[in-house]
């Protein structure tokens, strides 16, 4: 549901769930996923990539990006060729009207495109997948906080089938704050690179240029000065004392802070929200019968990701 989503939104068409192309695409990127994750220590540890057997890793990295362009390349020449400026089908028509814009300046180029396009799947396909993820964990986890979304969602939208919209989100304030603590309790990003563009000085450290700063979102969301027990999960923390949503609580950074704030965030959001709210609205989650309590530690790689689950899923 998530590449479709942003298969709609880039390439202006969704995809059958078998569709060859469609299948392909995905599991390239599921192996440019996994060649991040096993990357990971390389990016911290530059010096590893000297180590033997260390460049295999970057190999199959390439081979990967390699088939995804290949891809990316092929719809924009599709687009291409039936461009029309006036009336821009999706993200890549409004890219290509801009590369016309820009084609004397040379700053933007086809290849911004391509990396662009790349960076929404790398970057927005399994974020918003693994926080499910964890979000059906501490449903069964929680059930009494499973209870709580789901007699909001029939409060609002009744108990018959209806989807919820968009439309629906201001009206859903206990949903949207389960969603918050899940972000929170379980950050998909713990840790962020960056690099400064020039010499600075912060708090009295000096930072070179191109030096790898990696800012610690986990500690800023498990840190319990702003969030006594953080490893209870309690979506309560994020709502006011008229049990609205608090908009902009300090130390929640789930999609890290400043000018270099994640460009997908409300992109995820609206995901995030859709998705949960329709999973709860028509399925209740629970263990199996006499299955014990799964761990909360998730596995770190490019991405946290929950460990796997067996749940039963029944149609309410």
């Amino acid at each position: 549901s998530v590449a479709n989503i942003i298969c709609s939104m880039v390439f202006g068409k969704r995809y059958d769930y078998d569709d060859f192309e469609f299948v392909e695409l995905t599991k390239t990127v599921n192996k440019l996923l996994a060649q991040l994750n096993s990357s990971q220590p390389m990016t911290v540890f530059p010096f590893l990539r000297f180590i033997p057997g260390g460049r295999i890793v970057f190999v199959i990295l390439t081979e990967c990006i390699n088939e995804v362009h290949a891809f990316i390349r092929q719809e924009i020449t599709k687009h291409r060729e039936t461009l029309d400026n006036e009336n821009p089908r999706d993200f890549i028509d409004l890219l290509l009207t801009e590369l016309q814009t820009q084609e004397k300046t040379n700053c933007f180029t086809e290849e911004n495109i391509v990396w662009i396009i790349q960076g929404l799947f790398a970057a927005g396909v399994d974020t918003t997948a693994n926080t499910l993820r964890w979000g059906l964990l501490y449903m069964v986890l929680c059930p009494e906080e499973q209870q709580r979304v789901q007699a909001e969602l029939d409060s609002v939208l009744g108990t018959g089938h209806d989807v919820p919209t968009l439309a629906h989100r201001l009206q859903l304030p206990y949903t949207e704050a389960t969603i918050m603590e899940i972000q929170r309790i379980r950050a998909i990003v713990p840790v962020t690179p960056h690099a400064p563009n020039e010499d600075t000085t912060f708090r009295g450290y000096d930072i070179p240029a191109g030096t790898q700063v990696l800012p610690n979102l986990w500690s800023a969301n498990m840190d319990p000065e702003f969030w006594p027990d953080p490893e209870k999960f309690d979506p309560r923390r994020f709502l006011d004392s008229d049990g609205k949503v608090v908009t902009r609580p300090e130390s929640f950074m789930p999609f890290s802070t400043g000018r270099r704030v994640c460009l997908g965030e409300q992109l995820a959001k609206m995901e995030l929200f859709l998705l949960f709210s329709s999973l709860l609205k028509h399925f209740t989650l629970k263990l199996p019968e006499g299955a014990a309590a799964p761990s909360t530690d998730g596995i770190m790689g490019f991405f946290y990701v929950p460990p796997k689950v067996n749940m039963c899923i029944t149609k309410r």
